[in-house]
């Protein structure tokens, strides 16, 4: 069937860096077909999409890709190490895709696969220079970068490990050699602009920069950094009132629901340990905005996007015990949207893996479904998206997981 690439995006939108990053892949892999696995209406760092899982299919489907599938809620929301895992689990699954395309700011697999390595097999002696670094105070995140730069003893992988795509490309790496897959990793270099960079030149610029521009109502600028279609999408969703900017837009109902939880309850939520729920009680008593929650409570040890994540969980009633259970089932396939050629290559998968579980019809398969965990996990998706849609400004509504049908483009080449 020839050779398929494997994406994991959140396209939150579908810019210019994407449409690059997309091309730069497929010529570097040879390959005639793209599968995107693509995060819903939440992201990993803690926050909302923009505009909704649906219209950034379509996105994707206009701009390149072949066959978009949802990653799961409890995966999509969690640390880079979880997003990676469940991302790389779906993919590896499907048991067609040759290769996984990754930007990253490091140019050099070797090196990803370097520390990949270490954090796949644990040796000893970086277990020790992690506790002592943790032993100090620090994030988890900045320990462990100054355990694995002691460890390997080279000053060329520190900055490595301060670029977060450089992080997910090795979570991704480190993931591939757990289930031992035969998908082979391939970077490609991050081009002017940096994930977090809210500066912009020509017609490329980060995410987090558009979202800016976008929430600033620049669209001149916007329609710029954009392609066509994605920009399309983008206004008719502004038009609909169908745009949720951040998650502030939930954080009335965010601080109830901690000033509402025991610490009990909150100690309960993903990446809350060490007692940190007696602070964000106190802090959630005491603030009414995201900002002053976030600015109160964040410290060394905490960082704000692992805070933020807690704040989502929060909002959408996840727990410890939702993450475990999703570490130990085989997620399904729920396909979001296909051209042509991505329902050649799920015809492919239904060949090569017969029992997985292909959800193109959410009412169909709960109707059903006697698998109570993957039950559990798609109710997760469905309860978030009906959290989601309440943002709206206008023409909210509710169960769409239910009355979507899959986003179809008849478009095959681009």
């Amino acid at each position: 069937m020839g050779k398929v690439l494997g994406i994991i995006c959140e396209y939150n939108p579908f810019h210019n860096g994407h449409l690059y990053h997309l091309n730069q892949a497929k010529k570097a892999t040879g390959s005639n077909y793209v599968v995107a696995i693509m995060s819903g209406n939440f992201t990993q760092r803690g926050n909302t999409s923009i505009i909704d899982k649906w219209s950034r299919t379509e996105a994707a489907l206009k701009c390149g890709i072949d066959l978009v599938i949802e990653l799961p809620v409890l995966y999509a929301t969690s640390s880079a190490e979880n997003f990676a895992e469940g991302s790389i689990r779906i993919l590896n699954s499907l048991k067609v895709v040759d290769y996984l395309g990754f930007g990253s700011e490091c140019s050099d697999i070797n090196l990803l696969t370097d520390i990949a390595d270490v954090l796949y097999k644990e040796p000893k002696a970086y277990k020790t220079f992690l506790s002592k670094e943790l032993n100090k105070g620090l994030s988890f995140p900045k320990a462990r970068e100054n355990a694995l730069i002691s460890y390997l003893n080279n000053e060329k992988y520190a900055n490595i490990l301060s670029s977060p795509n450089n992080i997910l490309g090795i979570e991704y790496i480190k993931a591939l050699k757990k289930y031992k897959s035969n998908i082979i990793p391939v970077c490609v270099t991050r081009f002017e602009s940096g994930y977090n960079d809210l500066n912009y030149s020509g017609n490329i610029a980060s995410a987090t920069a558009i979202r800016n521009i976008i929430k600033n109502a620049n669209f001149d600028i916007a329609r710029r950094l954009l392609p066509s279609d994605s920009y399309s999408i983008l206004m008719d969703n502004i038009k609909q009132g169908h745009i949720i900017p951040d998650l502030s837009v939930f954080e009335r109902q965010i601080i109830y629901n901690l000033r509402k939880m025991d610490t009990s309850e909150i100690a309960k939520l993903p990446d809350v340990t060490e007692g940190l729920e007696f602070s964000i009680k106190k802090v959630a008593n005491s603030c009414n905005t995201i900002h002053e929650f976030l600015t109160l409570i964040k410290s060394k040890r905490y960082t704000a996007t692992r805070l933020q994540r807690i704040l989502l969980y929060s909002l959408l009633g996840i727990t410890k015990k939702d993450m475990l259970i999703s570490k130990k089932v085989n997620p399904y396939v729920r396909v979001l949207g296909l051209n042509n050629r991505g329902k050649f290559i799920i015809s492919e998968i239904a060949k090569a893996n017969p029992k997985l579980q292909i959800i193109t019809s959410v009412k169909r398969f709960v109707n059903k479904s006697n698998n109570k965990t993957l039950n559990l996990m798609l109710d997760k998706d469905i309860f978030a998206t009906n959290v989601y849609t309440i943002g709206y400004d206008f023409n909210s509504c509710n169960n769409l997981d239910f009355t979507k049908k899959i986003v179809t483009i008849e478009q095959t080449e681009k």
